[in-house]
């Protein structure tokens, strides 16, 4: 018994004693490139990490000069990733004796360059506890330079393993859809795919959703891989998925009611903090009556560790339940079924996967453009159908910069669908989203018919997680007044080049004002104010428990990371949904007064019959406009109603029918009048000051 207790007590001291494992450094290299540093653990006794021991500590001695342009994660034998710190200390340099441990009273966050001292990290090391893996074999330390310019330089690192370790975070259950991903012990990549299970819970609207659930929506074979480009390089990955049969061949499956196909994508929400950017956009450009990807939001989990909110979502592809255009063959290389359907984007390109414009953007003479192929594949694409769609967009350019530009026949309007470009510029212009003028630009055209030539569409609108908000990206983006026009990319000489289009569509004065009466109309409904509030206002209810899980993952709220963010980072969900809604009425306040184009010609759901009865001028109104009625009518009462609905002038006398709007927003209002014999008229005005 003596020995048994000595031997218990020489067990139970061998494992309270801290143990410090130290791994040497070496350059980190510049300009989006990922570097792992290795030490080997050996000789410890515990078989699991656990809170009874486990890792407790990580320290680091970094010099750089732009902190900030750092991304720094522990990578654990089994491969379990925890992200230290990322896009902190703004252009602070160098990372000196900086500890990341759970005990510390202070977060990362909240530190200043050197950082010198002890610091909670971005997320818990305890999730490197959670019972699962052996600790002995290689750690990494994995550094991710996000910026080019200047290098860095890792002198050294140490990883400490001892008693009362953090406890991993534990998730159970959530309102949201829980979405389970076992890559059977492989590493996701970017390219190649790897063969994978998922189930998806999801008890319905109401009901709780617990990752013990045997009931599935889905349950079966995927292949998964990272995708994106820069959001790639973000602690919180956004993934490319395709569901498989038991044969591991493409199958189309529904997923959370959302119609039936193969390709799926689950978006990050690092670089999002409202969750809903997308989403948002998404749902939008689909009510103006056009095809956007559905989504659901859910809550993610990959081999056991909590990977925080995603959003399910479609991805742009050819399909009846996507972009429903005529499916195209290699073989197809004749006729009419040479004519569609197309799917091309401007984004980054090569001579393999698209081509170069023969025209530059007419506001910057010799800028180099090129699109790309989406549908078909670069891969799939034939010599002939490469020729026809290179073709048909030269046509069109050609049409497009010719003299006769404007004509209904000659000009651009015999090439491109007219009222999917208006849509396509206001969506991308309410969010000031840049990206949607120089990548992720999308357009397609169909098969033509016997009779008629299918048009070039824009569309649809993908990627906005550097949209909605103030980038210090250029000059006229991250200015906090509303203003700048996203479509002047390149003016900022952005890494892939716009096409310029909309330079040239707005010179068009019948564009311009069929581009404000289309403004105008959705200001009404679905970007009225009240509509766009409603929805953020309900959705942040329904994220509410969800968000704090994965703040709580992965530490960046309160601040800046991902894109780089000229304001304050809100601390709080609610506060980064009060500057969400901010931005949104500062950007279209801006946007009413400088869309442009004249609403004279426009039939806003405004009865033509009545409207004969009244003259209001000017339109649009400065300080205030004078209502003209016919000569037997007599105003005995005005109200001026704005696009939420609310009445914000009212008068039962009026001198001269003149009427203030030196108060005003500027905005579209409609004008309700009533006469001395009770018939109501109504009209629009536009103030603009």
């Amino acid at each position: 018994m003596k020995l048994k207790l000595l031997f218990l007590s020489l067990f139970c001291s061998l494992i309270s004693v801290a143990q410090t494992f130290t791994g040497s450094g070496g350059s980190i290299p510049d300009n989006v490139q990922q570097i792992e540093f290795s030490l080997n653990v050996n000789g410890l006794s515990a078989t699991n990490l656990s809170s009874t021991f486990g890792l407790k500590q990580v320290c680091l001695n970094v010099l750089h000069p732009y902190d900030s342009d750092l991304n720094v994660s522990l990578v654990s034998p089994s491969g379990v990733v925890v992200n230290l710190f990322s896009g902190i200390g703004g252009d602070g340099n160098n990372f000196s004796n900086t500890c990341l441990s759970q005990t510390a009273t202070t977060s990362i966050n909240a530190g200043s360059p050197p950082f010198s001292g002890s610091f909670k990290p971005q997320e818990t090391l305890g999730n490197m506890n959670n019972g699962l893996f052996n600790p002995n074999g290689t750690w990494k330390l994995r550094i991710l330079d996000t910026y080019p310019a200047d290098q860095g330089l890792l002198l050294n690192w140490s990883i400490t393993f001892g008693s009362n370790a953090p406890a991993p975070f534990v998730f159970a259950s959530s309102n949201l859809p829980i979405v389970l991903i076992n890559t059977n012990n492989q590493t996701i990549v970017d390219e190649p795919e790897i063969i994978s299970t998922m189930k998806i819970i999801d008890n319905g609207s109401g009901n709780l959703n617990y990752i013990t659930d045997n009931t599935f929506n889905y349950s079966g074979k995927i292949s998964i891989e990272f995708r994106g480009n820069y959001s790639q390089t973000l602690p919180q990955k956004p993934y490319k998925i395709e569901t498989l049969n038991d044969a591991e061949q493409s199958i189309d499956v529904s997923l959370l009611g959302l119609p039936a196909e193969s390709d799926w994508a689950l978006l990050a929400n690092y670089n999002d903090k409202v969750f809903m950017r997308n989403q948002l956009a998404y749902k939008l450009f689909g009510e103006m009556g056009h095809y956007s990807a559905k989504t659901k939001h859910c809550e993610v989990m990959i081999n056991g560790v909590y990977m925080g909110v995603f959003i399910l979502s479609e991805t742009i592809k050819r399909g009846n339940n996507r972009v429903n255009i005529a499916k195209l063959t290699a073989d197809e290389n004749t006729g009419l079924d040479l004519t569609g359907g197309y799917i091309i984007k401007n984004d980054y390109w090569n001579a393999s996967d698209g081509w170069q414009l023969n025209y530059s953007p007419i506001d910057h003479p010799g800028l180099v453009v090129g699109l790309a192929y989406q549908y078909p594949k670069p891969e799939n694409i034939s010599t002939q159908q490469r020729t026809y769609i290179a073709n048909y967009i030269n046509n069109f350019e050609t049409a497009l910069y010719s003299t006769n530009y404007t004509s209904p026949t000659l000009g651009y309007a015999s090439y491109m669908d007219v009222d999917s470009f208006i849509d396509y510029f206001i969506m991308n212009e309410l969010t000031r989203n840049n990206d949607g003028f120089k990548k992720s630009a999308y357009f397609y055209k169909n098969k033509d018919s016997n009779t008629a030539i299918a048009k070039l569409f824009a569309g649809p609108v993908w990627d906005f997680d550097w949209a909605w908000k103030n980038i210090n990206e250029c000059s006229f983006l991250s200015v906090t007044d509303g203003s700048g026009w996203a479509h002047l990319i390149n003016d900022c000489n952005p890494d892939s080049s716009g096409t310029g289009w909309f330079v040239r569509l707005l010179q068009d004065v019948s564009f311009q004002n069929k581009l404000r009466c289309r403004w105008e109309t959705l200001r009404t409904t679905t970007l009225s104010n009240a509509a766009l509030f409603t929805y953020i206002d309900a959705t942040a209810v329904y994220l509410n428990e969800a968000q704090s899980r994965h703040f709580e993952r992965w530490g960046n709220l309160g601040i800046a990371t991902g894109a780089p963010e000229v304001d304050a980072d809100p601390a709080t969900f609610s506060g980064q949904i009060t500057k969400f809604k901010n931005w949104i009425t500062t950007r279209i306040a801006w946007l009413d007064a400088n869309i442009p184009g004249s609403v004279s010609e426009c039939s806003l759901a405004v009865d033509t019959k009545i409207k004969s009865n009244v003259q209001i001028v000017p339109n649009p109104a400065d300080d205030s406009f004078l209502i003209k009625l016919s000569a037997n009518d007599v105003i005995s009462k005005v109200e001026l109603i704005d696009v939420t609905g609310k009445v914000v002038y009212s008068a039962t006398n009026t001198i001269n029918n003149q009427i203030s709007t030196s108060n005003l927003a500027n905005g579209m209002y409609i004008v309700k009048i009533q006469t001395s014999g009770n018939e109501i008229i109504s009209d629009k005005i536009l103030v603009v000051h």
